[in-house]
């Protein structure tokens, strides 16, 4: 990713601020700085940050990598059933698996690319951690959530999902929420090893093990490894995505008369299996989303913390 220099005006008035009466030089390599300095270094950076994302963000290969994903996904589940619960959590666990991986991936990243010219510009006391931090997540917001919007408006209504609007918008929100968490997974990990192999190789063998106690492969995790569901992303996004489709499951129970086993179809008993395993008694919606948001927030510190440690 090319990196493009702040202009030789905008680096002299970030690295260095007078008062009105021209003393007090503000030191920006020890982070002491007023509110409108800050302000002026984040405005700037953030100018940067969002040119440069706009083109990474939409280029080619990846918008079609987007949009081919929500065709085939469209296609595989065309305008699929209510009632066949195990294609649907199949539809659910992909979307959870697709938007976990690619948010990480491109995220691990970012800061091992730009590793060269922020040690330089630190180094110059152009701008403060902060600001430079702060700009990179705040330009990172609008173009994260725009491709998973059009993904999910392709895909939603070519595989028949709950056509009610309300579980479409609950849909979308649950998805762009695990996407920035995602993100900061990736941001964290790249932060925290600052070598874009490693912090790659890390990323799969974390979104490995993410996935496989995300709650749809294995529903009996060995108790050595049970406890990795707790901190994967995947397995509460795939709990709050099956809540909207199906709430607590009374009303497909009841469709599929899940309450009289004996005499319902072989089929039938299959999906009420699912129901039980998948569907009912699951995790609060609230819990899920007091966990995501916490890893939102701990992830994006974690990788700040991580930077503070790179000297100029």
């Amino acid at each position: 990713m090319e990196i493009s220099n702040v202009s030789a005006k905008d680096k002299h008035l970030i690295g260095t601020q007078y008062s009105s009466n021209g003393h007090n030089r503000i030191n920006i390599i020890n982070n002491r700085v007023d509110l409108s300095t800050w302000l002026y270094q984040f405005s700037i950076l953030l100018q940067r940050s969002l040119k440069e994302r706009k083109h990474e963000s939409f280029n080619t290969l990846r918008v079609f990598q987007v949009i081919a994903g929500a065709i085939l996904a469209g296609l595989m589940w065309w305008h699929s059933d209510y009632r066949d619960i195990q294609d649907r959590l199949g539809l659910l666990f992909f979307i959870s698996i697709f938007w976990g991986v690619l948010p990480s991936f491109n995220a691990v990243f970012a800061f091992p690319q730009e590793r060269a010219i922020f040690m330089k510009e630190r180094a110059s006391g152009m701008y403060t951690l902060s600001s430079y931090f702060m700009a990179r997540i705040i330009g990172d917001l609008p173009m994260e959530l725009i491709l998973p919007t059009v993904f999910l408006v392709v895909a939603y209504w070519m595989a028949g999902l709950n056509p009610d609007l309300v579980s479409f918008l609950l849909t979308l929100l649950v998805l762009l929420g695990y996407v920035l968490v995602s993100q900061g997974l990736g941001l964290a990990l790249g932060a925290a090893i600052m070598d874009a192999k490693q912090a790659s190789t890390i990323a799969t063998v974390t979104m490995l093990a993410f996935v496989l106690t995300g709650g749809y492969y294995v529903h009996k995790v060995p108790s050595c490894m049970a406890w990795i569901k707790y901190i994967s992303t995947t397995f509460y996004s795939y709990k709050l995505l099956i809540n909207v489709q199906y709430g607590r499951g009374e009303k497909i129970s009841s469709i599929l008369g899940c309450s009289h086993h004996a005499t319902s179809s072989f089929s039938n008993r299959v999906s009420c299996n699912f129901i039980d395993q998948d569907i009912a008694g699951q995790i609060r919606p609230q819990l899920s989303i007091g966990i995501l948001l916490f890893m939102f927030l701990g992830y994006r510190l974690l990788a700040y913390l991580a930077l503070r440690r790179i000297k100029g």
